[in-house]
């Protein structure tokens, strides 16, 4: 009886133990970029996955930033402890599709099952991340283009119920609202993905030769020869005659930050931040967003996509790619990922599915969400053109690094603005040198 009773008991430990093991969910590494608020967001979407089924389970962990979750992956490969899925900002686009290190979306999809329509995401998305041939090789997540948000009490002062059009517009606004009592009618810093990649695509300049690098790494930066350095010095005339003011970190506050407390009456960022201005703006502040104004009105081309997108990484198990398969589906479907993102955060659905739905539940009627359609609107725009369908430069994160070090200089009174812009187009075209050395006799996909 009793060798009956311990026979008995081991079985039922063994058994426990199966069941344990055969309940044991499939984990998979997600890495992304986003911090702060953003950063919670995404962390929290991850929970509402792993609560959704018992079968799998992301592991989510946030690197810190764009730049931090790009370098770190690449060196994560080549130490092969990298993540199974990473989020990765448009500026890294040509770079993984260069690596060798990366699963195409649209293969995995087939071999994964999950059912793709790509043709509902917007044309401004889908170019951006697609190959030459047209072929998505990763899945775009989160994102965004640039707009204007203007402080409809302060326009009023001038007797303006509209925001300008214009940059010619908008220049006899700002001396209108200086002569007003305005102190400071806008807020600018020295961004590169505002001042010049969205200016150069809505107005139909190159920023660089084969159609903005999609033609090969051949390519040479021309921006310094187009009409962003008249902008750019029209920048400088604004804040020289009290109209602008530079507000950045280092000088106490962002461009958000300043526009929301009222500091200045208006300010261009991305329609991501909609949702920190609705929840820290000044009390009673009257304020809305437009498209940004263009050098002549009615030529207007579409604005480019910022953001990120979700690339598989290559060297996983069939078991980890499963699991992550399911989450992409649950974080790229309408419901319960391009409508949480939207409810969440500035960022816009990124298929027509998803702002439909969106539409359909009245979204952009409800207070704090009613204005974000216009980043929609500047999106499509028009068809989507070889000048604004974005960038494919090699490096360049670097670029906009070296651009925005050469305005900096430029506003601060260290150089002049054709200086500047030169020195930074002399320094970006050695780095495409490097980055076409690099990849010798590659061909951009």
């Amino acid at each position: 009886m009793k060798r009956y009773s311990l026979l008995a008991a081991a079985a039922s430990v063994i058994a426990m133990a199966s069941g344990a093991h055969a309940q044991e969910r499939t984990k998979f590494e997600f890495w992304y970029g986003l911090t702060g608020q953003l950063g919670e967001v995404m962390a929290k979407q991850c929970q509402l996955f792993n609560e959704s089924q018992d079968k799998y389970e992301a592991v989510c962990v946030g690197q810190g930033g764009y730049d931090k979750a790009e370098q770190n992956t690449i060196a994560a490969y080549r130490a092969k402890q990298h993540p199974t899925l990473v989020q990765i900002y448009d500026a890294g686009t040509v770079n993984f599709m260069l690596s060798g290190a990366i699963y195409p979306a649209n293969k995995f999809a087939e071999d994964y099952k999950i059912d793709v329509d790509w043709d509902a995401y917007f044309p401004g998305i889908a170019n951006y991340y697609a190959t030459s041939t047209g072929e998505m090789w990763s899945f775009p997540y989160n994102s965004s283009t640039a707009v204007l948000y203007w402080n409809k009490d302060e326009w009023a002062k001038i007797g303006k119920s509209e925001a300008p059009k214009t940059w010619a517009e908008f220049a006899a606004d700002l001396k209108a609202l200086k002569e007003a009592g305005v102190e400071c009618g806008f807020a600018f810093d020295f961004d590169t993905w505002m001042n010049l990649e969205q200016f150069s695509a809505i107005n139909g300049l190159p920023i660089a030769t084969l159609d903005n690098g999609y033609g090969g790494l051949g390519a040479e930066v021309v921006f310094h020869q187009t009409a962003f350095a008249d902008h750019m010095n029209n920048f400088k005339d604004w804040m020289d005659a009290g109209y602008a003011q530079i507000q950045t970190s280092q000088v106490g506050k962002n461009l958000i930050q300043s526009f929301a407390d009222g500091t200045c009456a208006s300010t261009t960022s991305s329609i991501a931040n909609h949702g920190v201005v609705g929840s820290t703006k000044a009390e009673g502040m009257n304020w809305d967003v437009a498209m940004l104004p263009v050098l002549e009105e009615g030529k207007r081309t579409n604005s480019i996509v910022g953001g990120a997108s979700l690339w598989i990484m290559e060297g996983k198990t069939p078991e980890e790619y499963e699991a992550t398969a399911a989450f992409v589906k649950y974080v790229t479907a309408p419901d319960t990922g391009e409508k949480y993102i939207a409810e969440n955060t500035g960022y816009i659905p990124v298929t027509t599915a998803g702002f439909e739905l969106l539409k359909s539940e009245g979204f952009y009627d409800k207070e704090g969400y009613a204005g974000r359609e216009v980043a929609i609107e500047s999106l499509t725009a028009s068809d989507v053109t070889p000048l604004s369908r974005g960038i494919r430069l090699g490096n360049f994160t670097s670029i906009r690094a070296e651009v925005r070090a050469e305005l900096e200089a430029a506003f601060t009174g260290q150089k002049d603005m054709e200086t500047a812009l030169n020195d930074a187009a002399d320094r970006s075209n050695q780095i495409l040198r490097r980055y076409e050395q690099t990849y010798r006799g590659a061909d951009l996909p």
